[in-house]
């Protein structure tokens, strides 16, 4: 399979070009004959013009490429070597959603033959991968895998906004259902990273590594929100006490925030899925997950509470939300936890205003149902609140602050970027 793929008598295909799978396609392609294949229309007419919407990709890095994007099954057919990077979310009651994983594997069954490979990038549950997605592929296709196909799984570790962690500089797992389907898959994903591949004993070895990535960080964000309430209710400031404490060589730097978007945000309630079906409701996970899902409306009340001490009538009062992104520096707004606050406010009766320079305005009215400003024009705001610390934020200063705002208003700066920088405003932060 290696020595086919290099010498372009077969093709390698990327199936699903989002923030996963369009890097890793552009990629082989540089080594490979790619098809790069997805359903949106939209999305194909605009990656041909060498434009990425998630603005992850710079358009010259579609240049000189040996890739087709389409959305032919019938070019679909041309590869032999498979790589499957749909998104695996979570529905409105936190249970996995596979319903885009699996409408992939199934058009893949369909087009799958004799000695072809199938592997996935996508983040699942321990067992996904051999329990859901392999039988879907042997009805379809006919075959047996393994046997007649092989299957791998090398789990994505794409961080959006993150440009120094590449796919070719961050060590990558590689597995499959036999020694041989390993040899491979490892040759081939060598091409395209270079700082080392670790193989897993196992596909599920592998999809656990994965998922127990973004569950270790979001539980070790939780501590830090939960710091953050109680350090709140002592008067002190959480990122001093952090940094009084990091000056010891063992601590781990991590800080409170809102903990939204597709993976922390996501990944452990597929672990909590599983545990569940075998019998066990883990504790520390979930309590995490409560924690960090409930910050977007801590903050909102917080903000509130100080509002009505400044005197206020907070019923019609006016506040600014700026950042609704789910990360700083991204325009993906999915599970953003910054529209809880707005939400939080809202019930309150506050009227808000929310601005954002990276964030589709058409995409957060179809998503949220409320409009973003397209330029901060009022000066008569009770409170400003720094949701998502956009590096186009770090520029303002307290007198601009100061002149959008009423007299004595709340500056609410959640991850602490003007900290020591507020003299005149009631200022806050996580």
């Amino acid at each position: 399979m290696y020595t086919k793929l290099l010498n372009k008598e077969t093709k390698l295909a990327v199936v699903g070009l989002g923030y996963v799978g369009l890097p890793i396609a552009l990629a082989f392609a540089e080594k490979l004959s790619v098809i790069g294949f997805d359903i949106d229309n939209n999305r194909l007419d605009q990656l041909k013009q060498g434009i990425d919407s998630g603005k992850e990709i710079a358009a010259e890095t579609f240049l000189d490429k040996d890739i087709l994007f389409t959305s032919s099954i019938d070019e679909l057919r041309k590869a032999s070597f498979y790589v499957i990077a749909m998104p695996t979310p979570i529905d409105r009651h936190n249970q996995p959603d596979l319903r885009a994983l699996l409408s992939a594997t199934h058009t893949i069954g369909g087009v799958l033959k004799p000695g072809d490979y199938v592997v996935y990038e996508s983040t699942v549950y321990p067992g996904c991968t051999e329990e859901d997605c392999i039988p879907v592929l042997e009805q379809i296709s006919g075959l047996k895998a393994c046997a007649e196909f092989k299957v791998g799984y090398s789990p994505e570790r794409i961080n959006p906004g993150d440009k120094e962690h590449s796919l070719a500089n961050t060590v990558k797992i590689v597995s499959a259902c036999d020694e041989e389907a390993l040899d491979a898959v490892e040759q081939v994903y060598a091409l395209v990273v270079d700082a080392g591949l670790h193989r897993s004993p196992s596909i599920k070895v592998a999809e656990a590594a994965k998922i127990i990535e973004n569950t270790q960080r979001d539980i070790n964000i939780a501590l830090m929100n939960e710091l953050s309430i109680i350090f709140g209710r002592m008067g002190i400031n959480t990122y001093d006490v952090l940094e009084a404490a990091s000056t010891k060589w063992n601590f781990l730097p991590f800080s409170p925030g809102l903990v939204g978007g597709h993976c922390i945000g996501v990944d452990p309630y597929y672990l909590v899925h599983k545990a569940k079906e075998l019998k066990y409701h883990p504790k520390m996970i979930n309590s995490g997950r409560f924690v960090n899902d409930s910050m977007g409306h801590y903050v909102g009340k917080k903000i509130a509470k100080k509002i009505i001490a400044q005197g206020k009538n907070i019923l019609g009062s006016r506040v600014l939300i700026m950042g609704i992104t789910f990360k700083e520096n991204v325009p993906d707004i999915r599970n953003s936890r910054a529209v809880d606050i707005v939400r939080e406010l809202n019930d309150y009766g506050v009227e808000t205003d929310v601005t954002d320079p990276y964030a589709s305005p058409s995409e957060v009215e179809r998503e949220y149902g409320f409009s973003l400003l397209e330029k901060v024009e009022r000066t008569d705001y009770d409170a400003v609140i720094i949701a998502v610390p956009h590096k186009l934020y770090l520029r303002f200063d307290e007198n601009y602050f100061l002149s959008i705002t009423n007299e004595m208003a709340v500056l609410g700066d959640v991850k602490g970027i003007y900290r020591g920088r507020i003299e005149k405003m009631d200022y806050w932060s996580l």
